[in-house]
């Protein structure tokens, strides 16, 4: 229960992902991580820990063994979920009331956000004596909810609604009058007027809790991806030294295509690599060698079978909470697993007493995405795609196994320490 109660606080405390690396970046530290800036020169050793962060909302760490430069071993994951997110001129008012204009975040389940108690988290840029300075900002507080349109006025509301998010998921704030910034300013401890800009979401307030006959399952906002963002942060913490570069990645915008500057699809990841075979001094082409011999695993939540559609999901390969770690494939690249990166990661699980099971798509259904092929595109590498099988992905409230979190801990420990060697003809040591 350890495992499930440090994830389920983890999210509590998590409402972006500003919030999310801001708390990885503390348990890193307080574990002796040391922080790099990207702008100011990298000064590190074998042995040495490490992290980086970009944007506040992207970080990436790694312990460097004490052999010095080698391969990588990799865990990616994001931070980020599909939310509802500010417009810049927020603030709107309609009989009476005052309203917040947003727009979404992400591909969402949005009659899941309606009458919920709601709050505004995010980042502002105030003015500061030395000019623009950021600030993380969380009002904490019930400040607003998306209200229905009863029954009595939509008699078909049961048969199905095309929802706008332009018309029907515009949040009540209060009487007319109230000012979201004011709101947001206060709890920052700024004064309205030094907010310059901001980049602020909507978030569902629900805690999240153990739910069902024996607290078998949890249920929480932001399981897709803070679960496995939870589990690779302890992995990481709890793995023995080993004789490869460890390294976590926790990128942000996942939901809306990673093509930021702080998302996988940037050149985030290819930098951190080169400059630490830089900062320890590799040969020319050691890089590129490391690179050829690294291992991405790419953590992110897979679709449980829902009870009510089986028939949504391929026979053969269906996925049940508490059934262990899920090995993703797809013929088509969404993910990046291979029968020999799936072998090898299903081989480490066995390895650590940890049970997997296997997710595809049925074949007419076209699944999301996520960020190993993304990845694979900036630093071609072997990589797999898992996850935790959860139901409701993509709704403002999800549901999970409650002992699946702690197989993904010791699933992606044991990666960490496991050394995985692949040869150019595919053949596969594991030390």
């Amino acid at each position: 229960m350890d495992a499930i109660r440090g994830m389920m606080a983890f999210i509590d405390a998590a409402p972006t992902a500003f919030h999310a690396v801001e708390q990885v970046a503390k348990r890193l530290e307080d574990a002796g991580y040391e922080r790099l800036e990207e702008r100011a020169a990298w000064r590190i050793a074998p042995g040495g820990r490490y992290f980086v962060t970009r944007n506040r909302s992207s970080l990436i760490a790694f312990r460097v063994p004490e052999c010095g430069f080698k391969p990588f071993q990799i865990v990616a994951s994001h931070g980020d979920s599909p939310c509802f997110k500010l417009k810049p001129n927020a603030d709107r008012a309609a009989q009476g009331l005052a309203l917040l204009n947003v727009e979404k975040y992400g591909g969402m389940l949005m009659s899941t956000w309606l009458d919920r108690p709601l709050s505004v988290a995010g980042r502002l840029v105030v003015e500061g004596p030395r000019g623009l300075e950021t600030r993380l900002v969380d009002v904490d507080r019930d400040v607003a909810i998306i209200p229905n349109v009863p029954i009595h006025f939509n008699r078909a509301a049961n048969d199905g609604v095309a929802w706008n998010a332009q018309v029907d998921m515009l949040p009540v704030i209060g009487e007319e009058g109230a000012d979201i910034l004011a709101i947001v300013a206060e709890c920052a401890g700024v004064e309205k007027e030094k907010i310059a800009g901001g980049d602020l979401f909507l978030y569902n307030r629900d805690r999240a809790s153990l739910v069902g006959a024996n607290s078998e399952f949890v249920s929480a906002p932001r399981l897709d991806d803070l679960a496995c963002a939870y589990a690779s942060l302890e992995a990481l913490l709890a793995a023995r030294p080993s004789k490869h570069i460890d390294m976590l990645c926790l990128f942000d915008n996942e939901e809306v295509g990673s093509g930021s500057k702080q998302g996988a699809g940037s050149t985030l990841l290819a930098e951190v690599m080169r400059r630490v075979a830089l900062a320890l001094g590799a040969a020319p082409q050691a890089l590129e060698a490391a690179v050829a011999g690294s291992f991405l695993v790419s953590a992110d939540n897979a679709h449980a079978v829902h009870p009510n559609h089986p028939d949504k999901y391929d026979e053969q390969n269906r996925v049940h909470m508490n059934g262990g770690v899920v090995v993703k494939s797809n013929a088509n690249q969404k993910y990046t697993s291979d029968g020999l990166s799936a072998a090898v990661f299903e081989g480490v699980c066995r390895r650590a007493g940890v049970p997997t099971q296997r997710f595809s798509n049925r074949s007419d259904v076209v699944g999301g995405s996520t960020l190993g092929s993304i990845l694979s595109g900036h630093a071609s590498m072997n990589a797999v795609d898992i996850g935790l099988a959860q139901l409701a992905m993509h709704s403002a409230r999800e549901t999970m196994g409650a002992r699946d979190e702690a197989y993904m801990i010791d699933a992606l420990r044991a990666f960490y320490e496991c050394e995985i060697e692949v040869e150019g003809d595919g053949t596969v040591t594991m030390e």
